[in-house]
């Protein structure tokens, strides 16, 4: 805890001599104290939004145009900051899908300059509005970091009509599908749990509904999706393989606007506008399935009984205090329903709120302060013979963020803060009559506080030359109240650890704490204006671990935090790529190696039981992972015809004592070859369409080697983990969108997908059985999720 508190204040001090470097002229203004050699330099900054509506632009470009090499994108408000010397100068604002925007400024003194820019109405030569500019792959110095926009998305056929963030990022390279129609994902040889999934900064510990077929994600009010598979900015931590950070819609501050979808399994229905004209917007998006009223309709009592949907709730406010001061409140609400009556029931669900300000002290320093709140619950209603049972369980965070970035000069942008989260997980609380066969199996809730400060630094000493380096210091504090358990791991694989020593803590104790370093370091070197090598190297911590044997997202899963037993998961992942585009930026083309080892990672005991088990760290064994790979890319990002080629060849390894006599096994999502290839037409101003096609080897699987009798029943005999494969996996999507009719205040169109044209018969499962009319024959039964999937969805906004 001393530790804790000494880098506090070591960060407080530093966070200090940032703010003191501001001071206030007559005026009332906050100016710069320049530090000695900055003496006639002066700063040019603001804001960049889009004219029509005051969206924020995420990653515009603001340029010189007499200093080539000089520049800057704007962070996640639209903000940007430049530094240069006194003189006349031409500063340009760029942002691919808008009419880029020049001013001549004389530059004698700080300056605020914002920019408003107008959508391009070329829609033929710019289909893809994006938020990077031409050369973005190349110049940026971070590798491994992918960026979609809602319009890309939205192009793309998609399973029953349902445009989704999470399908759509498995089609590029080194992400992975966790299953047939499923959001849940891999990227690059990790765990489903390890990728740290954002909402406007909230966690979101399960994205899924309808068992993983859809995702939490509505397009309608998503406006920015980012996803990190290398490197990860030292701003972000706490999961060993991703970040996927999605940013919600600020709203329309001049107009109002309805619009909405009328699909064959849900609806949705979006409404935006100002609060106050200019400093203020709001965006409210709802959604909701239908299928449980298809269900009444059914002449089978049971399921004109059942209950199968899901519905949530996006909104989103902002307001603008002043030209220096701006606040957010956005949140999220969702719940899965799944029943049959009055026997079993099930809903699961996500909150999340995020309460934002942000602050600019001068032309160079601005921050970000957030108190975050995220909660992931189900609750599962059975029925004992007349007596009503409810198992409850959650994960809930208290979060607080602070955030600086701040612009030291052109050659320096330094990022600096902290969080603190306050974790609170019940695995499962059991209301029930005691006579039921669930009374007794009430687990106990945990208890954990996490903390980090960072800072990392953007430095480009030379025009080609270009680094990002930083560090991230964590702590993971385990706190009771509670009984705590050491296990000492058992000899036998398939037998439970041996417990040693049990010790109950009072409440507010610090039970165990453990400290983490973690370093981040990426290099751009750029070869020439078409090419550029990149390096990146980070360790990443994780102290959350998601327990599961299923294939693939279930809402029962359980989150458990880093224990006595339970150790803070490792990886350290070193990338080299290779970045080349041709024919004046308009295709890009990319080859990224990676190598990634990972340290107490875990498994499980031979037949353990995870559900409602009072002692599972007892079913649990640890060990080590290894997961390396090539990635190649391919894209076309101009034109009628726009669209890429991913390919993804690795392995995914895993080694642990008592599992395939201590030797190397293929992890779970272990695929060898994973090919994705997409296509996006601009047919005419009405008419656009799009084709996807994915082909994957089968992921790991552990089938059984043989069977024998047991007092005349057949067991099955299991020898090596993971030792099978799965059938390959291949799909071909089709898509067109039609926009019946475009005014300036009304807008109509219909979107059109197939899933899975050609009618692949894609194994979801394959379970084994003994062959009813000869027990000496074992037959393997595949089951299959989705043949040939139409979709129609109706489309408007006004």
């Amino acid at each position: 805890m001393r530790k804790i508190i000494i880098l506090f204040c070591l960060f407080i001090f530093s966070a200090s001599y940032a703010v003191n470097l501001v001071k206030t002229d007559k005026a009332g203004g906050a100016t710069l104290n320049l530090p000695t050699g900055e003496v006639g330099n002066f700063t040019i900054s603001g804001y960049v939004k889009a004219a029509n509506n005051g969206e924020a632009m995420i990653g515009a470009t603001v340029s010189i145009k007499e200093l080539a090499t000089t520049g800057s994108v704007t962070n996640a408000y639209g903000f940007y900051s430049i530094t240069i010397p006194q003189g006349t100068y031409t500063v340009t604002a760029q942002f691919i899908g808008y009419e880029s925007k020049s001013v001549s400024i004389d530059l004698k003194q700080n300056t605020r300059q914002d920019f408003n820019l107008e959508e391009t109405t070329n829609n033929l030569k710019e289909l893809l509005i994006t938020g990077e500019k031409k050369d973005d792959n190349l110049t940026t110095i971070q590798m491994g970091t992918d960026k979609m926009t809602i319009d890309e998305i939205n192009s793309l056929p998609v399973l029953m009509g349902e445009r989704d963030v999470l399908k759509s990022i498995q089609l590029l390279p080194g992400i992975k599908s966790s299953g047939d129609g499923n959001t849940g994902f891999y990227v690059r040889g990790g765990g489903a749990d390890e990728n740290l999934i954002l909402l406007d900064e909230a966690t979101v510990y399960n994205p899924s509904h309808l068992l993983g077929f859809f995702s939490v994600f509505n397009s309608d009010a998503i406006k920015d999706v980012t996803v990190y598979k290398g490197e990860q900015p030292a701003e972000y931590g706490g999961r060993l393989s991703s970040v996927l950070d999605v940013k919600m819609n600020d709203g329309d501050d001049q107009n109002y606007h309805v619009s909405g979808g009328i699909g064959l399994i849900s609806s949705r229905l979006n409404f935006d506008g100002p609060i106050v004209k200019h400093k203020g917007s709001f965006n409210i998006s709802a959604r909701r399935t239908y299928a449980d009223l298809f269900l009444k309709l059914s002449s089978d009592t049971n399921l004109r009984k059942a209950r199968l949907y899901f519905y949530d709730l996006n909104a989103k406010a902002n307001y603008e205090l002043g030209p220096n001061d701006k606040i957010f409140l956005s949140g999220y609400f969702g719940r899965d329903v799944l029943g049959l009556g009055n026997t079993f029931g099930i809903n699961w669900g996500n909150a999340t709120g995020t309460l934002r300000w942000n602050h600019l002290f001068n032309e160079k320093l601005f921050s970000n302060t957030a108190l975050i709140f995220s909660n992931y619950s189900y609750k599962i209603n059975l029925d004992f013979s007349g007596e009503q049972g409810n198992i409850i369980s959650r994960i809930q965070d208290y979060n607080l963020k602070e955030d600086f970035q701040y612009y030291a000069s052109t050659k320096h942008e330094i990022k600096f803060g902290f969080n603190s989260i306050y974790h609170t997980i019940i695995p499962g609380d059991i209301t029930a009559a005691s006579n039921t066969p669930i009374g007794k199996l009430g687990l106990p809730d945990k208890y954990a506080w996490e903390n980090a400060v960072y800072i990392s630094d953007e430095y480009k000493p030379l025009d080609k030359l270009s680094f990002d380096y930083g560090l991230r210091f964590s702590s993971f504090s385990i706190l009771g109240p509670g009984s705590f358990v050491t296990y000492a791991p058992g000899n036998v694989i398939g037998t439970s650890d041996v417990e040693t020593d049990s010790v109950h803590y009072s409440k507010t104790t610090f039970i165990k704490t453990y400290y983490s370093i973690e370093p981040r370091f990426a290099v751009n070197y750029k070869l020439n204006k078409e090419s550029s090598l990149k390096a990146s190297y980070g360790r990443n911590t994780q102290n959350l671990h998601l327990l599961s044997n299923s294939t693939t997202s279930s809402p029962t899963d359980l989150w458990i935090p880093s224990s006595l037993n339970v150790k803070p998961e490792i990886s350290n992942q070193v990338s080299l790529g290779y970045f080349r585009n041709f024919k004046d930026n308009t295709y890009e083309f990319s080859t990224e190696v990676y190598y990634k080892t990972l340290q107490h990672q875990i498994d499980y005991i031979n037949g353990a039981e995870l559900n409602f088990n009072q002692s599972i760290e007892s079913q649990l064994l640890y060990g080590i992972g290894r997961a390396y790979g090539i990635e190649l890319y391919l894209k076309k990002k101009y034109g009628r015809f726009t669209g890429w080629i991913g390919y993804t060849l690795s392995r995914s390894e895993r080694q642990f004592n008592l599992i395939n006599n201590d030797s190397w096994y293929p992890a779970k999502q272990d695929e060898t070859h994973d090919i994705s290839i997409v296509g996006i037409y601009q047919l005419s101003k009405k008419w656009t369409v799009s084709f996807d096609w994915v082909y994957n080897t089968g992921n790991a699987v552990t089938f059984p080697s043989g069977k024998y009798d047991v007092n005349g029943q057949v067991v099955f005999y299991y020898t090596q983990r993971n030792g099978y494969r799965m059938p390959p996996y291949h799909r071909l999507d089709l898509g067109a969108t039609w926009i019946r009719k475009k005014t300036a205040k009304y807008e109509s169109s219909w979107t059109f997908s197939v899933y899975n044209v050609y009618d692949h018969w894609n194994a979801y499962s394959i379970d084994f059985q003994t062959d009813p009319n000869n027990p000496q024959i074992t037959q393997a039964v595949q089951t299959t999720l989705f043949g040939i999937v139409p979709a129609v969805t109706y489309n408007f906004k006004f």
